[in-house]
C-alpha cells in the first residue's frame, strides 16, 4: 500500500513539473488565502498574549469592576462600537468607589473616569484622552514616573501628570514638569511624566502613554456627564480573592438598590472585554480571507480540469495497460493535494514574514502555536480534497477507448 501511495505521488509530481510555471501561480492563490489566515490567527494571539501578560506582570491580586449590559459578548462589544453614547452608559460612580475602599482585603481602590477633550499646552492637541483617578493608580498600575510626582489628595491647585508621548505632542519635549495646559477652560500644571510604557493594547482600554491624568473629583467638576467607566482594585492578598469578590458585588448590589449592570473580574476574565471586540474583527478578517482561499480552491479546480482535458489521452493509454479507476482517481487527487499544501506551506512563510515585520513597527510579535500550524495543514488539505475532487472523479470515469481516440 505504501508503495503504491509512494507511486501516485511520484506521478503526480512529474507530472506537476511538466508546468511549473501553472503549478507555481495556482500555488501562490492558495498561498494567499493561507497567509491572511495565518497573519491574523498570529496578530490575534499576540493580542491575547500582550493583554494576558500585562495583567499577569500587574498581579493577580487586582480586581476590576466595570459597567455591564447584561447582554451577551457580541451584543455588547457592537453596541459599544456603533453608540455614541458608550461611556454615558456607566452606573458606577465616585461614592461606588468609596463603598469598597472601606471592605475586608482591599488594598487600594482607584477609579477610571475618561474623557476625551482638546488640551492647549504650547501646541494644541485636538483630541486627547483625559483620565480622572486618584492616587492609587500608579500603584495599582506598578507604574514609574520619568520625573515629577504622581497627583496627591487635597491639592490646592489643579495638577496633572502626562504620558510621555503627549508631553511630546504639547510640549514637544519630555520633560514639561512645570508647564501649564488649558483643559475645560481650567488650567492644569505638569506635576509629573510616568515613564514611556508603548502598550496601546491593555486591560483599562487606554494608551497611557497618550493620556492625561488628573483628579477624578476635579475632572468631575469641571465635566458634568463625567462618569466612572472603571474601577482598578488592587487586594491584599489572593487567598480570599473569590469572596472579595462576591462581597463588592453584593455590596454594589445593596448600593444600587439591586442594578446589577456592572461586572466584577479578576485573573483571565479581565481580558475578555477586550478579547472578545478582538475576536469578532479576527472572526470577520478570518471570512475574508476564507473566500480568497475558495477562491484559490476554485483555481486548483480549474487547472486540473484543463489538465484531465490535456492528458485524457495518457488517461486512455493507462487503462488501456490495466490501470483501475482507483489509480487514475489518486494520481489526480494527489496532483491537487500536493498543489494545495505546497500552497499552504508557502502561505504561512508569507502569513508569519508579514507578521514579523509588523512586530517590527508594532508591540505585536508573532505568535507561533502548533495549533495555528495544525489549522493550516488541515485546510490546506481540505481545500485539496473538496476542490480534487472533481476533477479526479471525472479523469478516472473516462472511457478508455474514448480517450485513446481524442489524441489521434
Amino acid at each position: 500500500m505504501a508503495l503504491l501511495l509512494k507511486t501516485h505521488y511520484e506521478l503526480a509530481k512529474s507530472s506537476l513539473k511538466q508546468n511549473k510555471t501553472r503549478s507555481f501561480l495556482t500555488c501562490f492563490g492558495i498561498a494567499i488565502g493561507v497567509a491572511s489566515i495565518i497573519l491574523i490567527l498570529s496578530l490575534m494571539g499576540s493580542i491575547s498574549t500582550l493583554i494576558s501578560s500585562q495583567v499577569s506582570q500587574i498581579g493577580s491580586d487586582l480586581i476590576v469592576v466595570r459597567p455591564s449590559t447584561n447582554k451577551n459578548a457580541v451584543d455588547s462589544v457592537v453596541d459599544e462600537l456603533t453608540s455614541s453614547t458608550q461611556y454615558l452608559k456607566s452606573n458606577l460612580t465616585m461614592k461606588d468607589a468609596q463603598l469598597i475602599e472601606k471592605l475586608d482585603n482591599v488594598s487600594s481602590v482607584a477609579p477610571l473616569a475618561v474623557s476625551i477633550n482638546s488640551l492647549k499646552g504650547d501646541d494644541l492637541v485636538p483630541s486627547a484622552t483625559v483620565v480622572g483617578t486618584n492616587p492609587n493608580f500608579l500603584k495599582i498600575q506598578n507604574l514609574t514616573l520619568k520625573s515629577g510626582t504622581f497627583l496627591k489628595e487635597n491639592s490646592k491647585t489643579n495638577t496633572a501628570v502626562i504620558g510621555a508621548a503627549l508631553a511630546n505632542d504639547l510640549y514637544g519635549t519630555d520633560e514639561p514638569i512645570g508647564k501649564s495646559l488649558t483643559l475645560l477652560g481650567e488650567r492644569f500644571i505638569i506635576v509629573g511624566v510616568l515613564s514611556e510604557i508603548d502598550d496601546p493594547i491593555n486591560f483599562n482600554n487606554l494608551d497611557l502613554d497618550e493620556s492625561l491624568f488628573v483628579s477624578a473629583s476635579t475632572l468631575n467638576e469641571i465635566d458634568n456627564s463625567l462618569q466612572i467607566q472603571q474601577i482598578n482594585i488592587r487586594a491584599t492578598n489572593t487567598d480570599g480573592i473569590q469572596d472579595t469578590v462576591n462581597l463588592i458585588r453584593e455590596t454594589l448590589v445593596a448600593a444600587k438598590s439591586g442594578d446589577t449592570n456592572f461586572s466584577v473580574l479578576y485573573g483571565e476574565e479581565i481580558t475578555h472585554p477586550a478579547g472578545t471586540l478582538f475576536s469578532i474583527i479576527s472572526g470577520i478578517l478570518a471570512i475574508v480571507a476564507g473566500i480568497s482561499l475558495v477562491v484559490g480552491g476554485i483555481g486548483v479546480m480549474n487547472i486540473m480540469l484543463v489538465s484531465v482535458a490535456e492528458r485524457t489521452h495518457e488517461i486512455g493509454v493507462r487503462k488501456a495497460v490495466g490501470a483501475s479507476f482507483n489509480n487514475i482517481f489518486l494520481q489526480f487527487l494527489f496532483e491537487a493535494l500536493i498543489l494545495t499544501v505546497l500552497g499552504g506551506i508557502l502561505g504561512m512563510i508569507f502569513g508569519y514574514s508579514i507578521a514579523f515585520l509588523i512586530s517590527l513597527i508594532t508591540p505585536f510579535s508573532p505568535f507561533i502555536s502548533w495549533e495555528i500550524v495544525l489549522i493550516t495543514f488541515l485546510t490546506s488539505l481540505t481545500i485539496g480534497v473538496v476542490f480534487g475532487l472533481y476533477p479526479a472523479l471525472k479523469a478516472a470515469n473516462k472511457n478508455p477507448i474514448s480517450s485513446l481516440k481524442f489524441w489521434g
